[in-house]
């Protein structure tokens, strides 16, 4: 599993090392792993590190002294290195001294063009300006090299985390360096998995400097596949139907009669074992999957179910979220149910309950505008799942995680731009509540929701667009690229 720590921590965690270890040796231990990240990317772009030419911009903390010492080590391998120093004055001293014993130079004076022309001829600009402590945007002068970064040919590469961004949370707030690679050191931040910040990392390579990072303080958790495998319902030899759990899909309306079949659809491939749906797409659903159980008489009279998705499609059927909300079974809140949906029935609960707003539904929830929660994904997924005592999946372009009493927020690490369809999150919604009824917590049939969800989304597009039963249909070999099968 992969996990990312906040600021303080990685303080201090670092500061304990630095403790045990010689002088400078944390910084040597960065800087090596830079260099050789750098040079692997010179290979591709210059074709070789000897004779490339590299540009640091390089800032008064201990990112630019990261810079600086990088740099020396690819100038001794032939690279011509040129340092334009923001904060002259407080440029860390060492590195300084290293890039110029090695052939490096620095950037004097000169005419207010003359950086941003040395960015234009480079093949590759080492981002140093900003550290993990940074927030609130690039300064006024950096501005004007970020964008002339972004302007080049050249590979720009981010130390710990592209400059700009906030580290702890993902916002962004004004001019940030957009970085083809960052290079991050003794643990993901989780600005790099977060969106908007997220956009402007690029790749992340972590480098492990040996940080004592204590496992149960982490902000972030990205299940990867073999999480995910393990988690996965598989019955035994003597399951039957309900030994696997059956789901309840409480969904569509006579205008909306496509959510109650993609709900289906999602719930049939997520490991119950049977689906019983209750609404007025009945004929609908029933054409197109018959071996769904389908109801016409509501969630109290549907037979025995061990979870409940309610609300993809529901239009204005309050009733019937009402009933779903009062069995002592997990359930799931989607789309219209989510909106329907009592406040304090869903405080009242004891069991169970996953929502799945995307960031207008959760906007209306926490009575702030839509561009608020996707510039503060994680602020707004807590204090949802705080709020309402849930666990929340917050959807996106990247999907959040959280628990209704804290701790760790998920974030998955799986998807794609084409899921950006309609139907979409009720193939979700049917996923996670099928997982649900399987035994799975709400945390975790939300994330392996999510990361099943995300997989099928790029087997379905493969770089073209697909519909939501496109999704549906691959969720299968989404859950045999995660066993190995």
């Amino acid at each position: 599993m992969r996990t990312a720590y906040s600021v303080e921590t990685v303080r201090n965690a670092e500061r304990e090392l630095m403790a045990r270890l010689p002088e400078g040796a944390l910084m040597q231990r960065a800087a090596a792993g830079l260099a050789a990240a750098c040079a692997q990317v010179l290979a591709r772009v210059a074709g070789r590190v000897y004779g490339s030419r590299v540009v640091l911009l390089v800032g008064s903390g201990d990112n630019g002294g990261d810079a600086l010492y990088a740099g020396a080590r690819l100038a001794r391998r032939g690279a011509g290195v040129t340092a334009v120093l923001l904060a002259p004055d407080r440029a860390h001293g060492g590195g300084l001294t290293a890039l110029r014993r090695a052939g490096g130079r620095v950037a004097e004076g000169g005419p207010a063009g003359s950086a941003e022309e040395l960015i234009a001829r480079a093949d590759l600009v080492l981002d140093g300006i900003v550290g993990i402590g940074g927030s609130g945007g690039l300064r006024k002068e950096a501005g004007p090299l970020a964008d002339a970064a972004a302007r080049s040919r050249a590979a720009v590469v981010a130390v710990d985390l592209p400059s700009g961004v906030d580290a702890d949370t993902g916002r962004v707030r004004g001019d940030v360096v957009r970085a083809d690679l960052t290079v991050t050191f003794g643990t993901h931040k989780p600005g790099l998995l977060i969106d908007p910040a997220r956009e402007y990392a690029g790749s992340v390579r972590l480098v492990d400097i040996g940080l004592p990072l204590p496992g149960e303080a982490a902000e972030l958790e990205a299940l990867q596949h073999p999480d995910v495998a393990r988690l996965l319902p598989v019955p035994a030899g003597e399951s039957d139907k309900y030994r696997r759990g059956v789901v309840g899909i409480a969904a569509g309306s006579a205008r909306y009669p496509g959510a109650a079949v993609l709900a289906v659809a999602g719930a049939l491939r997520g490991g119950a074992g049977a689906v019983r749906y209750v609404g007025p797409a009945g004929d609908a659903v029933i054409a197109r999957f018959p071996e769904t159980l389908v109801s016409d008489q509501g969630p109290k009279r549907a037979g025995r179910v061990q979870a409940w998705v309610v609300g993809p499609g529901a239009g204005d059927d309050a009733a019937t979220v009402a009933q779903v909300l009062a069995a002592e079974v997990p359930v799931l809140i989607d789309a219209d149910g989510l909106r329907l949906a009592d406040a304090d029935a869903v405080r009242a609960r004891t069991a169970p309950t996953l929502m799945t707003p995307h960031a207008g539904e959760a906007a209306a929830l926490l009575g702030v505008g839509r561009e608020e929660v996707e510039a503060a994904r994680l602020d707004s997924v807590r204090e949802l799942a705080a709020r309402y005592g849930a666990t929340v999946l917050l959807k996106g372009s990247t999907t959040l995680v959280a628990r209704a009493k804290g701790g760790p927020v998920r974030v998955n690490a799986t998807g794609t731009s084409w899921l950006a369809t309609a139907g979409s999150g009720d193939v979700l919604s049917g996923l996670a509540g099928s997982l649900l009824a399987a035994g799975l917590s709400a945390v975790d049939a939300g994330s392996v929701g999510a990361y099943l969800h995300g997989l099928a989304g790029r087997f379905a597009a493969e770089g073209a667009p697909a519909g939501a039963h496109d999704v549906a249909a691959a969720i299968p070999r989404a859950w045999r690229d995660v066993r190995g099968d």
